[in-house]
């Protein structure tokens, strides 16, 4: 089964575009999940922003989990990948990023990239498990705490 195939998860879940209804939840899982979260208003400026993209995971109709990426030209830069802490390993994550995945296939872009945590290996494993390699480090990227990120690049 290949990146964000549905098959694996349970029937009460559901990818969707991401809307205005569900800028709350999000922002909670910002908290939740990231040292220095993006705000609501932040969030919501993406819903507006013509080059993002968001997806959101429902599980019995709330936000449990939410990916988003900014397409330019024909490249993707995924900004944000994000799950309840209290549903992690039951392919939340894999499925939301599976489905970037495919819409940038449908659009044709020519590499996904994204920046992840040096510590973060969880994380590093879902995107090596969906074709990323590390293409680079960025020192002192992240704060609370400060740390790099890796860059992990998607040829497509």
């Amino acid at each position: 089964m290949g990146p964000g195939e549905m098959s694996a998860l349970p029937e009460n879940m559901l990818i969707t575009r991401m809307r205005a209804k569900h800028l709350d939840r999000m922002a909670e899982l910002e908290k939740l999940c990231f040292g220095v979260p993006w705000t609501r208003a932040m969030l919501k400026s993406e819903l507006k922003n013509p080059l993002a993209r968001y997806f959101v995971m429902e599980e019995n109709g709330v936000c449990v989990g939410y990916a988003g990426m900014q397409c330019v030209l024909d490249e993707g830069y995924i900004t944000n990948i994000a799950a309840d802490p209290t549903r992690r390993r039951v392919g939340i994550g894999r499925a939301l990023l599976g489905t970037l995945v495919e819409y940038a296939k449908r659009q044709e872009l020519s590499f996904l990239t994204l920046e992840v945590r040096r510590s973060n290996l969880a994380a590093q494993a879902l995107y090596a498990g969906a074709g990323f390699a590390t293409a680079g480090v960025r020192p002192g990227y992240y704060r609370s705490p400060d740390e790099d990120a890796l860059l992990m690049t998607l040829t497509l």
